[in-house]
C-alpha cells in the first residue's frame, strides 16, 4: 500500500503527468555521462523483481536475485559518481567487498565513501519497489542522499507501475521502459510485434484468457498442421520457462466433431509442466488474470535457442549488446539454466537481422532501455538454419549482470558483425 502522496493514488493523472515531465531528463543525464566520464551524478539502484510472485517462487535462489545488479558498483570508478543501492535484506559485507575490490583504479575506502547501502530487513514476498513505497521516511533519506535530482537517475531490474511511482516519488527519471509499453514484453505483445516486424514466428494464437479459448486455438493450430504432436501454452507474464505448459496431442484425435473438442479439453487438464508444482487449475486461473498464447511446438533434427540482447538509448539509437545460446532444461526443456556466449556463428547473423527489425518496431513505439529477444533455430540434415522469434523480454535478463561485469572490467565490446567479444587491445 502506498501512503498518501501529493501525486495521488497509484496511476493517477498527477503521477503520470509528473512521470512524463521527468523522463525527458534521462536523455540529458545520459548524454552528459557519455561526454564527460568525471561528470558528477548519482544513480539509485533498486533491483526490484516486480513480477508475479507466485511464478517467481518457482525460481530457485530468487531471494538472492537483488544481488545481481551489484555489477553497477563498477560505476563508482568515475571519481564523481555516487550511488544508492537498496535491498530487501542486508548484503553480506564480504560479498560487497568482493565487488568493490574490482572497481578499477579506486581504493575500496574511496568507493565505499560514495556508496549508500540501504537494507529494509524485510524478507516478505513482495517486490522491493512496493516495500520502499510503503516507507516515506526511507524515500526522504534517499532523496537527501541524492541531492540535486537533475543529475540522477533510477536503475531497476524491470519496470512496472511500481517503479514508475518510485521514480516520481524520488523525483528522478527512470532508466527503463515506460510501464505503459509493458504489453510489448508479454507473450501476446511479442507475437504482435513480430508480425509487425515481418519476422518468422511459431504458428499459434495470442490474446487467450480462458480454457475454452485455448482449446479452440489448439484445434485451429492442429487443423493447420495435422502432424503436430505437441502444442505449448504460455502465460503472458511468466519467465524462465516456468509458466509454460506442454500439451501432448492425443494420437487417436478424430478429424472433427464433439469428441475431438472433448479430447483436446481433457489434454489441457494434463499439461506437462517444466518443474514441480504446476497444476492446470492454477495455470488457467493465472491465464484468466493475465492472458496467454498457444503455439505449435517446433521440432527438427537440430534445435537451438539463441537470444539477442539490445538497448534503445534515450536518443533513439539502437545498440546490439550481445548474443548467446540458451542452455535449457527441466521436464519440458524450457527452463533457463544458463547460456553459452556468444551465440553460434552458424546462425548469429540471421537472428541479428531479425532482431534489428524487431528493435525498429520497438523504437517506433517509444521503447527505451534494455531488452532481449529469444529465438528458436532449427535445421534438418543438409539444410540451412531457420529461425523463429519466440518472445521479447522487456527488461534486464539473466545474462545482463555477468556480461556488464565483463564489459566494465575489460573495457571491451561485443562485435556484432563478427559475433565475438573484443577487449580494448582488439
Amino acid at each position: 500500500m502506498v501512503p498518501e502522496s501529493p501525486f495521488g493514488p497509484m496511476g493517477s493523472p498527477e503521477e503520470l503527468t509528473a512521470f512524463d515531465a521527468l523522463q525527458p531528463r534521462l536523455a540529458s543525464v545520459m548524454a552528459a555521462g557519455h561526454r564527460d566520464g568525471s561528470w558528477a551524478h548519482t544513480s539509485v539502484v533498486v533491483p526490484s523483481l516486480s513480477v508475479d510472485q507466485h511464478e517467481l517462487a518457482k525460481v530457485e535462489g530468487a531471494s538472492f536475485y537483488e544481488e545481481r545488479l551489484l555489477f553497477t558498483l563498477i560505476r563508482l570508478a568515475h571519481p564523481e559518481a555516487r550511488m544508492v543501492y537498496v535491498t530487501s535484506q542486508a548484503i553480506h559485507s564480504e560479498t560487497l567487498e568482493y565487488y568493490l575490490q574490482h572497481v578499477p583504479g579506486v581504493p575500496i575506502g574511496r568507493a565505499r565513501s560514495r556508496l549508500l547501502m540501504l537494507s529494509l530487513g524485510d524478507a516478505s514476498p513482495k517486490p522491493l519497489a512496493e516495500k520502499i513505497l510503503a516507507r516515506p521516511r526511507l524515500i526522504r533519506r534517499i532523496r537527501d542522499w541524492v541531492g540535486p535530482t537533475d543529475c540522477a537517475y533510477l536503475t531497476v531490474y524491470n519496470s512496472t507501475a511500481l517503479e514508475r511511482r518510485l521514480a516520481v516519488e524520488l523525483g528522478v527519471p527512470l532508466n527503463s521502459v515506460d510501464p505503459k509499453l509493458l504489453w510489448i514484453g508479454s507473450k501476446t505483445g511479442s507475437r504482435r510485434v513480430f508480425e509487425e516486424a515481418g519476422v518468422a514466428l511459431a504458428p499459434g494464437e495470442e490474446g487467450l484468457h480462458t480454457q475454452e479459448e485455448v482449446a479452440s486455438a489448439v484445434d485451429r493450430i492442429l487443423v493447420a498442421d495435422p502432424g503436430l504432436r505437441r502444442v505449448v501454452v504460455k502465460l503472458n507474464d511468466s519467465f524462465a520457462g516456468e509458466g509454460n505448459g506442454v500439451l501432448h496431442v492425443p494420437t487417436d484425435l478424430p478429424g472433427s466433431g464433439t469428441r475431438r473438442k472433448a479430447m483436446i479439453g481433457r489434454a489441457l487438464r494434463k499439461l506437462q509442466w517444466p518443474g514441480e508444482g504446476g497444476t492446470s487449475d492454477v495455470f488457467f486461473s493465472k491465464l484468466k488474470e493475465m492472458g496467454g498464447i498457444a503455439e505449435a511446438w517446433i521440432e527438427a533434427a537440430e534445435v537451438q535457442s539463441p537470444s539477442v540482447q539490445m538497448r534503445i538509448l534515450p536518443d533513439r539509437s539502437v545498440e546490439v549488446i550481445s548474443t548467446h545460446d540458451q542452455v535449457l532444461g527441466g521436464a519440458t526443456g524450457q527452463v533457463y539454466l544458463g547460456c553459452r556466449f556468444p551465440a553460434s556463428a552458424e546462425y548469429s547473423r540471421p537472428i541479428l537481422d531479425d532482431a534489428r527489425k524487431i528493435a525498429e518496431v520497438l523504437r517506433n513505439y517509444g521503447v527505451v532501455g534494455r531488452f532481449g529477444i529469444d529465438f528458436l533455430t532449427t535445421r534438418e540434415p543438409g539444410s540451412y538454419w531457420k529461425s523463429h522469434a519466440i518472445e521479447i523480454n522487456l527488461r534486464m535478463g539473466g545474462t545482463t549482470p555477468p556480461y556488464m561485469a565483463l564489459e566494465f572490467l575489460t573495457g571491451g565490446r561485443f562485435d556484432a558483425e563478427e559475433g565475438v567479444y573484443r577487449a580494448q587491445d582488439g
